[in-house]
């Protein structure tokens, strides 16, 4: 059946945020984010700033450098999900397929609704806009590809936004009507299209290929012959192609955490202190899930950037604190000299399913330290993740 697929995405959502609550902020140069002496980078950055080559991912030193009159505003994390929860609930009222793909983008299946599909995504757009004061650019097209391409051509094209009262922010809305498709791509730059990373890119541009038409010319036999299986991808999605479903839920994949410290720390017993925080943040996160992993991993960043993993796979799954920092220690004690200085550390878990609680698997000490951890547990849900912790 054929489907009609819009596709959200909230304009500079952490600025916008802010400007809600500090009006002032709107018509400047600022980004959120981490202070430079802190090592800050920006998480994101208004469109003033962006003007100046400021751009999201950037050191906040950088930044500054750019843009020496930027104002940095932290990130308050909290009022951002509040704020994206508001907007999916809308989403939601619209249709029963959402597929929430960041706290800011969201695809929703809008093919059993009988108005047009350009009155739908303008009806959206202008709640969102009006009822939350969040500026927005939507897409809708015949499939997911198509639809976020098209939210990202409006938000270069940027639709005259002043009649939301928003001047900078694109508020874009593009319709790519069914079987326009690849007329729609032809004239965008490969860059564009989902499975062209910068290698691939450079290689195209070395064939001459710098426009999706281009691309599509050259067939699936040629592009498999180049770039295997993904080329083959890479000839459906040129054509506009591409059947994958709206998904309302997604299995995590893996869960971690890390810290880049201020100064490079190069003391023992700090490192381990954080890695048994981060280890701890891991498996609350876990156990509200309801999950666990196999595979726990260890990275660090060097001072001179070069960054490492390593990894150790355990014989049952698990979500304990301590489990999980026992055997990230060892991995640290196996690729750190004592002394050497760290700027970034962190831990994860991957291969996640439920876990597995039977006493013959856990064994008898196991069963002891999961007991102790839902006691711990329940005394933080009630009092507070400070309330009590582990000695080293």
């Amino acid at each position: 059946m054929p489907r009609t697929i819009l596709h959200l995405d909230l304009d500079a959502f952490f600025c916008a945020v802010e400007e809600l609550r500090d009006p002032t902020l709107r018509g400047k140069a600022f980004a959120v984010g981490g202070r430079p002496e802190e090592r800050g980078v920006v998480a994101s950055c208004s469109y003033a700033a962006r003007a100046m080559g400021v751009h999201s991912a950037m050191p906040m030193s950088q930044a500054l450098r750019l843009c020496p009159s930027l104002l940095i505003v932290s990130s308050g994390r909290g009022r951002y999900s509040e704020k994206s929860a508001q907007v999916m609930d809308r989403l939601n009222n619209l249709a029963p397929l959402v597929e929430q793909i960041s706290i800011d983008e969201a695809f929703v299946d809008i093919s059993d609704i009988r108005s047009p599909a350009h009155q739908t995504a303008e009806n959206l757009q202008r709640q969102v806009i009006n009822e939350l004061g969040l500026p927005c650019s939507v897409g809708v097209a015949s499939n997911k590809l198509v639809a976020k391409i098209a939210t990202e051509t409006g938000k270069k094209t940027k639709r005259a936004a002043d009649s939301f009262g928003l001047p900078g922010y694109p508020c874009g809305l593009t319709i790519v009507p069914p079987g326009t498709e690849a007329q729609f791509l032809s004239r965008l730059p490969v860059s564009m299209l989902w499975g062209v990373g910068p290698k691939t890119e450079k290689r195209l541009a070395e064939l001459g290929i710098h426009h999706i038409g281009e691309l599509a010319a050259l067939g699936e036999n040629t592009l498999a012959g180049l770039f295997g299986e993904n080329g083959r991808d890479l000839a459906r999605h040129a054509l506009g192609q591409d059947d994958r479903p709206v998904v309302t839920e997604h299995a995590a994949k893996s869960v971690s955490q890390e810290t880049t410290f201020a100064r490079d720390v190069s003391d023992d017993h700090l490192l381990e202190d954080t890695l048994r925080e981060l280890s701890a943040s891991v498996g609350h996160s876990l156990r509200s899930e309801n999950l666990a992993g196999t595979t726990i991993k260890l990275k660090l960043r060097w001072p001179d950037f070069t960054t490492l993993t390593r990894q150790a796979t355990l014989p049952s799954p698990t979500n304990l604190d301590e489990e999980i920092f026992h055997t990230a220690r060892e991995l640290l004690h196996k690729i750190r000299e004592k002394g050497r200085p760290v700027r970034l550390i962190g831990v994860g878990l991957t291969n996640l399913g439920p876990p597995i609680r039977q006493m013959e698997l856990w064994g008898q000490e196991n069963e002891k330290a999961r007991k102790l951890q839902e006691a711990l547990d329940s005394l933080q849900a009630r009092y507070g993740r400070k309330v009590v912790d582990r000695g080293r």
